[in-house]
């Protein structure tokens, strides 16, 4: 079953039980984040909501951390290692939007 069809089933059943009715900012327009599509902004700011965020955004949040961390540090043998550190949660941030891609075929 493509994603598409399985996600407009489940919004279909939500609204069937009404759990559309009194939402938070029902009515006005959706705030889309300039970073992301449409689509996934929404099911980010839902995610975040509920406080389970991807673990790409999470992996981007210690990034941009990492970064500060690596700016303000001065000593050649603490950047070094705190470089590694930047290198690798990029990777890591690189494998996880390489299998999100896998995963829906894009």
């Amino acid at each position: 079953m493509k994603f598409r069809n399985l996600t407009e089933r489940q919004i279909l059943k939500a609204q069937q039980e009404g759990q559309f009715e009194n939402l938070k900012g029902a009515g006005k327009p959706l705030e889309l984040s300039a970073d992301t599509g449409g689509i996934e902004a929404i099911g980010y700011r839902i995610m975040a909501e509920a406080g389970a965020l991807p673990r790409e955004i999470e992996l981007r949040k210690k990034i941009e951390e990492q970064r500060r961390v690596l700016r303000e540090t001065t000593d050649e043998h603490t950047r070094k290692q705190e470089a590694a550190k930047l290198a690798e949660l990029q990777l890591r941030l690189d494998m996880e939007q390489e299998a999100r891609r896998r995963f829906f075929g894009n």
